[in-house]
């Protein structure tokens, strides 16, 4: 088949730009558009089309260009295409969207955008021209989702729910690619380390509770070192960001021991959720794809009761989900997580979250079936 993939804007690192690779990997001719494009080398195409945006300076501010970005989307045309699959966490699915090309349309859905549906959750919401362009852009957005002849997909239940309050829409799931077959085949990824990252790895705490992202206010490490506390349990957090002085400061006044791995490549980190002895991650996220590759070399997980991490730990069986962040709830949640069986979880893991099972679900999703053949 020979379509269309749509998605908002490329950059050299992002979960949803995995998606993306994983979309092409299954539809390798299909032509991809995007506002604009700032990884080339990754996604390095004869076929790609940028919009307009490209060639201004709004490219360099996503906030500055989200009042250009529907009408933008709407202009474009797909005709002659099999299909077009928009991949939206912002506006994509805006693109074509009387659908004047005549293709079938399926969405994919991270989430209607947060900043303009949830601020809260996104700080590019909370500036004063997003606020009041998100005014404006709630209703359109809303039109624009609901009055589409289109399949639509979320990749969670609880990205469902948002789709249903904000859209008006009903949406099935596909949860999105974990390359769990490539982080299971290496039974120990220390072999992979440096000799200055297995010195690390070796220097940490036979028993920790870790703690992995982007080190921003809305990852909520800062609960990774309660829960520590807590259960009485070292702390290791690994990533960078601009909350490092204050998570810093949360670890000198922590009643455990806090240790910093900075910036660490994907066998570090992997050696890391090996070693650990549970996974904390108290992020509300839509999906979660780090919980599941702690959860695939066999570590435990405690997370939120709510978000798509809740979606992963319980349809797996590999952690646990904790309530509130009281202390007791949070020593509750380690201590269940710590006593669990993972063997069965592992498998299941790569069953549910797998990027095998990705690619089947999404053709399955995107290929008509064929028609009987007639007989003469």
């Amino acid at each position: 088949m020979s379509g269309v993939i749509v998605h908002e804007w490329l950059a050299p690192r992002g979960g949803s730009e995995n998606v993306v690779e994983a979309m092409l990997e299954c539809f390798p001719d299909a032509d991809l558009w995007t506002l604009w494009n700032d990884a080339p080398t990754r996604f390095a195409r004869p076929n790609l089309h940028e919009s307009w945006l490209a060639r201004t300076p709004l490219r360099r501010s996503k906030a500055a260009a989200l009042p250009f970005m529907p009408a933008t989307w709407a202009r474009a045309r797909f005709s002659g295409a099999d299909f077009a699959l928009l991949s939206s966490h912002a506006f994509a699915h805006h693109a074509d969207w009387h659908n004047r090309s005549n293709v079938p349309r399926f969405v994919y859905v991270y989430t209607p955008a947060r900043y303009v549906w949830v601020p809260e959750m996104d700080n590019r919401g909370r500036g004063p021209a997003a606020r009041a362009a998100s005014v404006f852009l709630r209703g359109l957005d809303r039109r624009v989702a609901s009055a589409q002849d289109a399949s639509f997909v979320a990749i969670s239940n609880f990205v469902r729910s948002r789709i249903q309050d904000t859209w008006g829409v009903e949406a099935s799931v596909i949860y999105p690619p974990v390359d769990v077959s490539r982080i299971q085949k290496e039974e120990d990824w220390a072999r992979h380390l440096s000799d200055h990252e297995r010195h690390l790895l070796d220097s940490l705490p036979a028993v920790f509770i870790l703690g992995a992202s982007r080190f921003v206010e809305y990852k909520r490490l800062d609960l990774v070192v309660r829960a520590g506390e807590a259960a009485q349990i070292p702390v290791v957090l690994a990533g960078g960001g601009p909350q490092r002085a204050e998570l810093e400061a949360i670890a000198v006044r922590s009643a455990v021991h806090v240790t910093f791995v900075d910036d660490p490549s994907d066998a570090l980190l992997y050696a890391l959720y090996q070693k650990a002895s549970v996974f904390g991650f108290f992020a509300v996220e839509d999906f979660g794809i780090m919980p599941v590759e702690a959860m695939a070399v066999g570590t435990p997980v405690v997370a939120l009761n709510v978000g798509g991490a809740k979606e992963s730990v319980l349809s797996s069986g590999g952690g646990a989900v904790v309530e509130s962040t009281s202390p007791g709830a949070l020593r509750e949640g380690v201590e269940r997580a710590l006593s669990m069986d993972m063997s069965t979880a592992r498998s299941r893991v790569g069953e549910l979250f797998g990027s095998e099972r990705f690619a089947t679900e999404l053709r399955t999703w995107i290929t008509p079936p064929k028609s009987p053949k007639r007989e003469a």
